[in-house]
């Protein structure tokens, strides 16, 4: 669920980006960064045809994943890039300063964390865990989607309820405006959209 809450802020965003110039002709650029199964950056791509997706990931695994979900997607495939390397280090340089959309649900527990077996078993240690009491891959793309984005741009990002208050004066501190967070279905704050 709350992977659909953070798709629907993206494509929120792409819709406004793409006001008033013709997208099929000039894509809103979006990238997805440690991606995983390629969820939400494939159905940005199935879901606004103007738009020009990359899906980024450090996992093999997980990109041979998120390559199996693309190759079935028939046309919207076209406009999806899909490659392996950490965070910004799988996009292309030529493209800073250039991305309208980047959206990530990176690790965002604490590595003491008690979770349920059910999670432990579904999802890899490194797709849940980040140091800095579950906060440091987020401080990360805070900070270095600055230099990603175009002016206007925005960083689209699911955490935890008790991570969006800080992250969130962290965006601010960083320069982002429009900085607000967005609640998931149960109602608990879950996402942070910052503005360029």
């Amino acid at each position: 669920p709350e992977a659909e809450v953070v798709a629907g802020l993206v494509l929120d965003e792409v819709d406004r980006l793409a006001a008033g110039r013709d997208p099929v002709v000039e894509p809103v650029l979006v990238a997805d960064l440690g991606t995983g199964s390629g969820a939400i950056g494939l159905s940005v791509a199935v879901e606004r045809l103007g738009t020009r997706v990359w899906c980024t990931d450090a996992s093999p695994d997980a990109l041979a994943v998120a390559r199996a979900h693309c190759a079935g997607l028939g046309s919207p495939a076209q406009r999806v890039t899909v490659a392996e390397g950490s965070w910004f280090d799988a996009l292309p340089v030529d493209l800073r300063g250039r991305f309208e959309v980047i959206v990530s649900n990176p690790p965002y527990v604490a590595p003491d964390a008690h979770l349920p077996t059910e999670v432990l078993d579904w999802e890899p240690g490194g797709a849940l865990f980040s140091d800095d009491q579950g906060m440091a891959d987020l401080r990360v793309l805070v900070d270095g989607a600055w230099d990603w984005l175009a002016p206007g741009g925005a960083l689209v990002l699911e955490m935890a309820p008790n991570q969006t208050g800080l992250i969130a004066e962290l965006a601010q501190t960083t320069g982002y405006v429009e900085v607000s967070v967005h609640r998931d279905l149960a109602d608990r704050d879950r996402a942070l959209v910052a503005r360029r």
